[in-house]
């Protein structure tokens, strides 16, 4: 009966360890996949403001010749564009806040 407990007690510990060795190895994981994840912060937030910077001047294009043409519902069409300018700028600034690269 002694054995028995004593086989017991060595394989609670070896699963025990192998438990403790795998949370370290996705700790290590973890950490790998954060540090690479904030190496592509930078470039997709500078892509967000290109973008949102060539869809404002699309949108100014659009209005200043809806205007020049006389249509009076120039307001829907501005706040479109500007709402999707500002969008996409503030998209970017909260994906860096989130990554914690303010």
């Amino acid at each position: 009966m002694n054995k028995l407990k004593q086989l017991w007690a060595t394989a609670a510990l070896m699963v025990l360890g192998t438990v403790t060795a795998f949370a370290q190895n996705g700790v290590t994981g973890l950490n790998t996949a954060t540090s690479s994840l904030k190496t592509y912060v930078d470039p997709v937030t500078n892509i967000a403001l290109v973008i949102g910077g060539i869809v404002g001047i699309v949108g100014a294009i659009r209005v200043y010749s809806k205007w020049n043409s006389g249509d009076q519902d120039i307001n829907k069409e501005l706040m479109g564009w500007g709402g999707s300018c500002v969008f996409l700028v503030v998209s970017a600034v909260i994906i860096k806040a989130f990554f914690g690269l303010t």
